[in-house]
């Protein structure tokens, strides 16, 4: 009998483990959260973004590189969903930097989970876990035309 409840014991902190350390890496796309209603509420149109290879205006000024890495509650939320949360709040963070810095646009955004460069113009990564999901992103603030 003993021997039966280790091993129960065993297999569920196994299991336990496992669904702890879930990592998944989703592809998604940007235009996805880019047409939500949150997005024109939160984000609106006073600071453009320029993923990957995007061509942009031509920029007046420079104010530096920016990184933000936004968690949001991944747990009994679909991957999806919690994924384009933490894309929200993490261009929410970008656009609140730009108006504090006095640019107009945000280039070259990059997803740099983990400091993992993924560049996409079309895509952003995500890494949603069993409670846990983030979005990180690199970019220039920029002054453009």
């Amino acid at each position: 009998m003993r021997i039966a409840l280790a091993a129960c014991a065993l297999a569920l902190v196994s299991v336990t483990h496992q669904a702890c350390a879930r990592d998944t890496t989703l592809h998604l796309p940007i235009q996805d959260v880019l047409n939500s209603p949150d997005y024109q509420q939160k984000v609106g149109n006073g600071v453009n973004f320029y993923f990957g290879n995007q061509p942009a205006p031509k920029t007046l000024k420079s104010f530096g590189e920016f990184v933000t890495n936004k968690k949001t509650n991944g747990f009994s939320k679909k991957d999806v969903d919690a994924c384009r949360w933490a894309m929200l709040s993490a261009l929410i963070q970008l656009k609140e930097r730009a108006d504090s810095e006095g640019a107009n646009a945000v280039v070259n955004i990059v997803s740099y989970y983990k400091k993992n460069v993924f560049s996409s113009p079309t895509e952003y990564e995500c890494h949603a876990g069993a409670f846990v999901t983030g979005v990180a992103l690199k970019g220039m603030f920029v002054k453009t035309k």
